[in-house]
């Protein structure tokens, strides 16, 4: 397959994405109350923060606000028809919230894949999706099947390129084996809150090392392999930029607060440069749905990571609250 025809109708591949705009938070509650005027207002002010600061990547997921999420980023869209044209749309599947048909759990059978991007794209009311990504691992799923669906989306148009979510270096390697079209994003938590992904590989033969949940090696394939990683909840709910609980998260509050001030940006810039600054070039997907939240990330689109190699680890060693091994 050329590799024209996996990239974006922005004409950017989702790993040349430096910032995504998350739309969890759109279209109101998580229940099946309808959206009004209020939540379509809102997402359109959180997507025109979105662009002013230059980010054109959009990450949904079918099970966001119940689907509210993808429908009320649809009516911004019919609302602006030619907005289209200059982003990115990826979204996820996999995971079924508890209902009348049973508990949560996640589902990547083959069938389930499929009718789940179709009624995305009717609810974004467009035509393809630029990426999908797998939600979470389904311990029941047959990798041929998964592939198969995955070849079916991509012969007829529906989806450009592919990616996971949540999967450590050996479940993605297992999936791409029966696929003939590259994975190409995977989508991990990612913080200065939840460190172990930096700490997978330095706590290698010490007695902290079995308290790391990260799979270790999974930076590293991806990095291999050309499978952009991304950050969700990268910003940890503002626990380093007003909202901290902890004596440790006060002093890295402090300590991002004053390199803030000396290199001229802003908190949440300083956080998201902390992820950018590794050498895997982490995509965070920032969350907030305030305009004001979304523009204070400006700069994490618009300057490189102004962070020396010693101020990196003094913001890790500050928030992790002890020396490292």
């Amino acid at each position: 397959m050329a590799d024209d025809q996996h990239v974006s109708p922005a004409g950017a591949d989702i790993r040349d994405h430096r910032l995504i705009y998350g739309c969890m938070g759109l279209g109101g509650g998580w229940d099946d109350e309808p959206y009004g005027a209020p939540e379509i207002a809102a997402a359109e002010a959180a997507v025109e923060a979105a662009l002013e600061i230059g980010v054109t990547a959009f990450d949904h997921a079918d099970i966001y606000r119940n689907g509210k999420s993808e429908a009320v980023f649809g009516e911004v869209l019919a609302r602006a028809p030619e907005l289209r044209s200059r982003v990115v749309l990826q979204s996820k599947c996999g995971i079924r919230l508890t209902g009348d048909d049973g508990p949560g759990r996640y589902d990547l059978r083959g069938e389930h894949i499929v009718r789940s991007v179709e009624r995305s794209l009717t609810r974004l009311r467009t035509d393809v999706l630029d990426v999908l990504l797998l939600h979470r691992p389904d311990p029941l799923a047959e990798p041929d099947e998964v592939a198969e669906a995955l070849h079916t989306l991509h012969r007829q148009g529906l989806v450009r390129q592919f990616g996971v979510s949540n999967m450590a270096a050996a479940q993605i390697a297992h999936l791409q084996a029966s696929l003939d079209v590259p994975l190409v994003a995977n989508q991990l938590e990612i913080s200065l809150a939840r460190r172990d992904w930096v700490e997978a590989g330095v706590l290698v033969n010490t007695a902290e090392s079995t308290g790391v949940g990260f799979p270790l090696g999974t930076l590293e394939h991806c990095r291999a392999h050309r499978i952009g990683v991304q950050s969700w909840s990268p910003l940890a709910r503002g626990r380093f930029t007003g909202a901290g609980r902890t004596p440790a998260d006060r002093a890295t509050a402090d300590r991002v607060a004053a390199l803030a001030e000396a290199k001229g940006t802003t908190p949440e810039a300083i956080v998201l440069w902390w992820i950018q600054r590794h050498p895997a070039r982490v995509a965070p997907v920032i969350g907030t749905a305030s305009p004001e939240r979304i523009r204070a990330c400006r700069d994490a689109v618009r300057r490189e990571p102004e962070l020396t190699r010693q101020e990196w680890y003094d913001l890790w060693v500050v928030a992790r609250g002890a020396p490292l091994p």
